[in-house]
């Protein structure tokens, strides 16, 4: 009080304004939000749209200096602007999910102002403020409480614990930590029992929801794993584009020898050419919409994705740092097991609370006396019932000190007392026990058994409470105090409690482990608690592979990152302990994920590689940082994100491999024609190409089922590239394959349309009109080759009807192309023959026989 100048009659009005002025508005500050523009801007820094963007200005010059329309140029700042629009779309639906989340921090305050209690705005308290708690309340700010009548707190998304913190003004000596200091309270947290007093000590961005708000601002936002490939990848792209048009430019003018400007716009064009279709123009637009698609199908499942590119973060997730309150447990006291008359017991324990049963079956009050509640109406009890029956007249209110609380009610049969409390406290003031209907006489052995199932219960992590009564044959007594109630009494029975574990949490976990994923737990329990939970859930196997914040401590953050895989269960942490936990396991260079949903998670929630946040009982400060909201709390939805994931992440990496091996086979034909001196391909047809009968086919793979062992193999590494597994092997044959059928179905239309077979020079309209049907075609065909990397496409499960559509769309196109005359005017088709258009096609279709059987070798090699 002296510190902060206060005094017990509140601040004067003139005083609380200074101190306002002085330390400004007790609120959060918000990060700043990106503009539309600024999110549009943001998806234009893409590596493949700036190469798009390049080549756009590039064949923007060629088209000018040589008149030519500006065709391929529009079509490619078309498919700039759909990426990026998609994107911002995509990001803008995720955000408008995120804002429906409620504040935490109270609206109005009862303040003691100048000697009277006043209701102000919370935004309005400053430090020395005297505010008045009661049951039900948000704590607006930090304070030292300066008196309480059993008071109790609800502090678990700062401290993870699931009971309330019993609360005392009494001081405090040595090193406490957050969870443990019983005479403070905190912004963030509810009152769930009594009433308090505390003075101001912090506001704002001073408070300790504050400290961890500043964290989160301080914390950079990494890139994903798919985000560093593609970006490595477009770097390659650049290098190469940009060294194989130097190249052929170089090359062909030395060769032609015509310096002429004619001559240089024609050399330069054939450069263009390359470049067009070295660029996979498609592959931006193709990677946006399958993560677009799949975060549609992951919003199905509860799971709101609020970055695109954080979808395949899952699917290389290697670790699962999850918090056990609300995450891996129900964040609800239940009474798990008792002893002694069920029926007494539930009526006494019912009685003996001050939770209260609504009409709706829920339950209203402190977690601890709800679950007795609960458990009574659970045995057809329920307590509106049980108080008509027997009105309460009288009570000693609990209190930390004797750790009981007694309730006097009048009953048909005369007057009788409801104690309960913690075991030993009980068990010492009882001089019987009921037993068959009875109250017999307490013996030693009687007193053992008690013992021994409290030390049962306590063994298995509940939270045990016992029930005592006391008649009183004269009607209720005059002296009410505790002293005089509690004694003498007759012992009923045990509940014990937990925070049950979510039913479909353990089958989640036994499948993140047959998936390579290790599961871990945070939390600020008790270790026994969280040890027990753990062992229920499978989590660990042995004591010693848990650790509290305490030990924790000692250890320097070398010695943690060379021991962490040694825990499965940290107990008893602060959120500076998550976020080093997550360091440390990134540190060993695993993909490391975060669920939570209190304030003391967001740190480790931002600095994990992908951060995953509670919908319903997460605070906004939780959801605003994290990658992925689960709308419905539940950790066996990460399960089912985890296998969408991966299936999204094998899904690109099929279109990858499509999009490259079709432009290396564009890239190798346009190269090697121009070797041999006549044209395969205009930059317009292979643009064609690009964007619609390889964009289509990509997406349709896009949404490809996923493969039967997705969820029984380990996670892939973060390290390894795109082109691992085989991949770059696939497209570099596959590439050289369609270029061979590509250029053979050329060489044939000039032969079919010279009546000769010499080698083609110049431009051959019947050869290019057969080598855009063939290579139209025969992308598409392999398209169907590439629904799965090593499996025949023969024995696949089911069909992609998405990509049959996209082979008939991308066949009718190409068909409009060639044979309706104003269109293939514009595009230098000139109309083929049936048998013409047969050979094509035929040519076409030999890509599927020929990749199966390389497939049956590659699989053949494996085993």
């Amino acid at each position: 009080m002296e510190d902060l100048h206060a005094a017990e009659t509140g601040l004067s009005g003139r005083e609380a304004e200074t101190r306002l002025g002085q330390y400004g508005p007790n609120r959060l500050r918000e990060a700043p939000k990106a503009t539309l523009l600024q999110r549009f801007l943001q998806q234009l820094k893409d590596p493949m749209l700036l190469i798009l963007m390049a080549a756009a200005a590039v064949s923007a010059v060629t088209n000018y200096l040589s008149h030519e329309p500006f065709t391929e140029v529009l079509i490619i700042l078309a498919v700039v602007l759909l990426n990026a629009v998609l994107g911002v779309v995509q990001e803008s639906k995720a955000e408008a999910a995120i804002e429906a989340l409620q504040t935490m921090t109270a609206a109005t305050s009862k303040v003691l102002r100048g000697g009277s209690v006043t209701e102000l705005e919370s935004s309005r308290l400053v430090p020395g403020d005297i505010v008045l708690l009661e049951a039900g309340d948000a704590v607006p700010a930090d304070g030292r409480l300066l008196a309480c009548a059993s008071l109790q707190i609800e502090e678990a998304a700062l401290t993870g614990e699931s009971v309330p913190s019993a609360k005392s003004p009494e001081a405090l000596t040595g090193e406490v930590t957050l969870g443990d200091r019983r005479n403070m309270a905190y912004m963030g947290s509810t009152v769930a029992y009594g009433r308090g007093r505390m003075v101001v000590t912090a506001t704002g961005m001073d408070t300790e929801m504050g400290k961890i708000a500043g964290v989160l601002a301080r914390t950079e936002q990494e890139e994903t794993p798919l985000q560093k490939k593609l970006t490595q990848l477009g770097k390659t792209l650049s290098w190469l584009v940009l060294g194989i048009c130097v190249f052929i430019f170089v090359f062909d003018l030395i060769v032609a020898g015509d310096f002429s400007l004619s001559g240089i716009l024609e050399t330069f064009m054939v450069a263009v050419s390359l470049a067009v279709a070295a660029i996979p123009e498609g592959l931006a637009t193709v990677v946006t919409v399958v993560l677009s698609i799949g975060v549609t199908r992951m919003s199905r499942r509860n799971a709101v994705i609020r970055r695109l590119t954080a979808v395949e973060t899952l699917g290389c997730t290697q670790v699962i740092c999850s918090d056990k309150t609300g995450t891996l447990t129900q964040n609800k006291m239940t009474v798990v097991d008792h002893t002694g008359d069920t029926a007494l017991l539930a009526s006494a324990m019912a009685l003996c609370s001050d939770a209260v049963l609504n009409p709706d079956g829920s339950v209203q009050g402190e977690p601890t006396e709800a679950a007795l509640v609960s458990f009574a109406a659970e045995n057809q009890l329920p307590k509106p019932q049980l108080e008509q029956e027997r009105p309460r007249i009288g009570e000693a209110p609990f209190d930390s000190g004797r750790k009981m609380m007694s309730t006097i009610h009048r009953t048909p049969r005369g007057v009788v007392q409801y104690t309960k409390g913690a075991p030993d406290q009980v068990l010492a003031r009882c001089t019987h026990y009921w037993e068959g209907g009875q109250a017999l006489p307490m013996t030693d052995d009687r007193r053992r058994e008690i013992l021994a199932d409290n030390h049962r219960m306590a063994a298995q992590a509940l939270r045990v409470l016992a029930a005592a009564s006391r008649p009183w044959p004269d009607g209720a007594p005059e002296d009410q105090s505790p002293a005089h109630l509690e004694e003498a009494l007759c012992f009923i029975g045990l509940t014990g409690m937990i925070d049950p574990v979510r039913p479909q949490v353990k089958p989640a976990i036994e499948e993140c482990r047959q998936a390579g994923i290790r599961p871990v737990m945070i939390t600020g329990d008790h270790q026994d608690t969280a040890v027990a939970i753990a062992r229920q859930l499978g989590i660990l196997s042995d004591p010693s592979q848990a650790i509290t914040g305490a030990a924790l401590d000692a250890l320097s953050d070398e010695e943690l990152t060379q021991n962490v895989d040694r825990y499965s269960v940290y107990a008893r942490v602060q959120p500076e302990h998550k976020v080093r936990i997550v360091s440390a396991w990134r540190r060993r260079g695993a993909v490391t994920a975060m669920t939570g949903d209190g304030v003391n998670d967001a740190p480790s929630i931002k600095s994990a590689d992908i951060g995953i946040g509670m919908g319903i009982t997460g605070t906004d400060v939780t959801k605003n940082v994290a990658d992925m909201v689960l709308s419905d709390d539940n950790f066996a939805t990460i399960v089912g994100a985890v296998a969408e994931g991966r299936r999204i992440y094998d899904n690109i990496r099929k279109a990858i491999g499509f999009l490259l091996a079709s432009n290396m086979s564009e890239v190798l034909g346009v190269f090697f024609s121009a070797l041999l001196g006549f044209t395969l391909l205009n930059p317009v047809h292979l643009l064609f190409i690009n964007l619609i009968t390889d964009c289509f086919p990509a997406l349709a793979l896009g949404m490809e089922r996923p493969e039967p062992d997705i969820m029984r193999r380990p996670p892939r590494s973060a390290k390894d590239g795109i082109f691992s597994g085989g991949l770059g092997f696939d497209i570099a044959y596959q590439g050289i394959l369609i270029t061979v059928i590509t250029m053979a179905s050329y060489i044939i239309g000039h032969c079919m349309e010279a009546g000769c077979f010499e080698m083609p020079r110049g431009v051959s309209p019947h050869g290019m009109t057969m080598a855009f049907l063939t290579m139209s075609m025969c992308e598409i065909f392999h398209s169907f080759n590439m629904r799965s990397q090593r499996r025949s496409v023969f024995t696949l499960r089911g069909h992609n009807k998405v990509l049959w559509a996209a082979m008939l769309g991308s066949l009718v196109l190409t068909t409009v192309v060639l044979e309706v005359p104003p269109i293939a005017n514009a595009f230098g088709f000139t109309p083929v023959s049936w048998t013409e258009y047969g050979i094509a096609l035929a040519l076409a279709v030999l890509v599927i026989p020929i990749v199966e059987l390389v497939k049956l070798i590659q699989r053949r090699l494996g085993k």
